[in-house]
């Protein structure tokens, strides 16, 4: 097979053969007049396709003022069409007995349908409709806004949820993806039907966007299927853009984020600055992370839930950015622990950056990805997600096989060096967020100042 392409610089009108398996998968790219990219996976023994259209477009391109924009328009999208209500919308997916949603992140927003694979020309229909022709219009703003307010609500209701939001929001400070996906209270309130609009029309550009289709397909069919769906849309000289990249600059000054709440636990989440998705180290953060925090044989799991009892839940986990990242362990326990806590997990890290993990924890690492990984092919939305975000993200096809070949390449000795890297100053726990029973960051234990001020 020929090298491969990156997608935003294959020539426009052309499809490339990606991959081809034994065992008759086969992943194809074209690029279309207008800069769309189409990717799918056929799937032979599936009888299920899943249609995912992704826009580049996420909550770290909204300007302050408009804060929550991405999400908004995610909900406004499906109010109604030029050529269906919003019911109508339901009774079409319903009457498949498909699923039609979509979600939006940090850089990027994902509409998709899964459907039999006899319906894929319907969710083709319905995901280019709702993207493309929806009407926006004022009443229908005016309507969700007020879901869009219940959802921030039931978001700061779940002490783990807005955990979530509190320790990136201090670790990534007044950067724009230090700040909620949902907006806040005040920035969905004062958004103008006019703003929202604006945000639609210039950010939802066919460049920006991919096109992923997974399961018991056929390439030719699906761009037969793109073509009739978008017609006069697809054309002019544009070519999709590259994706994101860089290196944001922020602040290392150690930040302490406290939300009182009269909740029964303590919620707690400390952090440090990690890698960007183009690292090329990316594979070996997931085995560290895995070994540090991943699963029940974790070292953080043994030491803090296993052998002190110190918590019923507690795991680590990364975000990776196109041009920063980040790493935190989270714990939930009784509030008189949560010193101890602190202190054990500062234990683990220092320990970790010190020795190092054993052959064994690496080893049981690897095997949790490549396991996650295999499984997570058995579903069509999985294999679509992946394709999909992949395409977004880096531009370039990376297999399965050649994925677990990344992750079985990465040694001990990678993982330990990451570790000592990222786990010492000015790595360290550098930002924590607590919500639980507490009036004032004073009254939280000292334990869990010195980790963060060490």
């Amino acid at each position: 097979m020929a090298p491969q392409v990156s997608g935003h610089e294959q020539p426009v009108g052309t499809t490339r053969t990606l991959e081809s398996t034994s065992d008759g998968a086969v992943v194809k790219r074209s690029v279309l007049p207008g800069g769309l990219r189409l990717i799918t996976e056929h799937v032979p023994a599936s009888r299920s396709a899943t249609v995912g259209l992704w826009v580049g477009v996420g909550s770290r391109d909204e300007p302050a003022a408009v804060a929550g924009a991405a999400h908004y328009l995610e909900h406004l999208l499906f109010k109604g069409t030029a050529n269906r209500d919003a019911t109508q919308i339901a009774e079409e997916i319903d009457a498949v007995g498909g699923e039609f949603n979509a979600f939006t992140a940090k850089e990027h927003t994902c509409y998709y349908a899964q459907v039999l694979d006899a319906d894929l020309p319907l969710a083709l229909d319905l995901v280019t409709d709702v993207v493309f022709e929806a009407q926006c219009a004022d009443r229908d703003m005016d309507m969700e806004r007020s879901v869009v307010l219940e959802e921030i609500a039931m978001r700061d209701d779940d002490p783990e949820d807005l955990l979530h939001e509190e320790f990136v929001s201090a670790i990534l400070g007044d950067h724009p993806l230090g700040r909620p996906v949902l907006g806040t209270e005040k920035s969905i309130t004062e958004m103008s039907p006019v703003a929202l609009r604006g945000f639609y029309r210039r950010r939802y550009t066919l460049p920006r966007m991919v096109l992923a289709v997974a399961g018991n397909v056929e390439h030719a069919q699906v761009l037969r299927l793109v073509k009739r769906a978008l017609r006069d849309r697809l054309g002019g000289t544009a070519t999709p853009v590259a994706p994101r990249s860089g290196r944001a600059r922020l602040k290392t000054v150690p930040k302490l984020a406290l939300h009182p709440d009269d909740t029964e636990q303590a919620h707690m989440m400390l952090g440090f600055r990690a890698l960007p998705r183009h690292d090329e180290r990316r594979f070996t953060l997931s085995v560290l992370n895995a070994a540090l925090g991943g699963g029940m044989s974790s070292r953080l799991f043994q030491e803090i839930r296993e052998r002190r009892g110190l918590a019923y839940q507690v795991y680590s986990s990364v975000a990776s950015y196109a041009d920063l990242g980040h790493m935190s362990v989270y714990a939930g326990c009784q509030p008189e622990r949560l010193g101890q806590v602190a202190g054990v997990i500062r234990e683990v890290l220092d320990s970790v950056a010190a020795d190092g993990l054993s052959d064994a924890e690496v080893a049981r690492a690897k095997g949790q990805l490549r396991g996650g990984l295999v499984l997570g092919l058995e579903d069509t939305s999985s294999r679509m997600s992946r394709i999909g975000k992949n395409e977004l993200n880096y531009a370039r096809y990376l297999g399965v096989d050649d994925t677990i070949a990344r992750i079985d390449a990465v040694t001990t000795e990678d993982v330990c060096a990451l570790a000592r890297t990222l786990l010492r100053r000015p790595g360290g726990v550098s930002s924590a967020a607590v919500v639980g029973p507490y009036a004032h960051a004073d009254d939280l234990p000292d334990d869990l100042h010195e980790v963060i001020a060490s």
